[in-house]
């Protein structure tokens, strides 16, 4: 065999062993590309509904849960909580939740408590304005940022938007619409659960 068949039967090795070596390397980016578009369990587990056991939560007590990375506020109105969205009806921008029903209020929750039970408030505890977190304040009356009648709700430090005891947006505030209500529902008189309803998951 001559010198010249042996130089390219030893590219054609050489030329074989590259192509073989890089399709296995080719496999394996392609295995880890797969596996990083798959969801991670906790990505899984983010967007799935939660349950929530509020037995221990006393009347003017907020708790608030995790749902796909948002905060849950669950709270316990007190009757006096509960009264004081009759004089605020006229105050707000949106009293019966029309602005955007599907997105911002489930029909269940289309009244003036916002809600399932009158005493149980469920909100998103995001502005709609730019997407900060609301501060509770619940005391009654004047207070620096707030109105001299106050009835207490929530407000966003970031740009003054005020909130009553059902999340509804006051009127000439930034925020657009009132703060979401998440698809809930009970499974006991203690328990109930957010990201989900009798129709199903959100």
């Amino acid at each position: 065999m001559s010198n010249e068949k042996q130089l390219d039967s030893g590219r054609r090795g050489l030329l074989a062993a590259t192509c073989a070596a890089g399709g296995v390397v080719g496999l394996a980016t392609a295995g880890a590309l797969v596996s990083t578009f798959q969801p991670s369990e906790r990505a899984k587990a983010a967007g799935a509904p939660v349950e929530v056991d509020i037995s221990s939560l006393n009347p003017g007590e907020m708790t608030t849960v995790e749902w796909r990375g948002k905060p849950v506020w669950i709270l316990k109105r007190t009757p006096e909580m509960v009264a004081s969205l009759k004089n605020t009806h006229d105050k707000v921008a949106d009293a019966d939740s029309k602005r955007n029903p599907d997105e911002y209020t489930p029909e269940y929750a289309r009244n003036e408590n916002r809600s399932r039970k009158p005493e149980i408030l469920v909100a998103v505890g995001i502005c709609t304005h730019l997407g900060c977190s609301p501060s509770s304040k619940f005391t009654p009356g004047p207070q620096p940022s707030l109105p001299d009648d106050w009835a207490g709700g929530f407000l966003c430090p970031c740009h003054g938007s005020t909130f009553d005891m059902a999340g509804r947006v006051f009127k000439n505030k930034p925020a657009p619409d009132n703060l979401q209500v998440p698809r809930h529902m009970y499974l006991s008189d203690t328990k109930l659960v957010i990201g989900k309803d009798e129709k199903g998951e959100a």
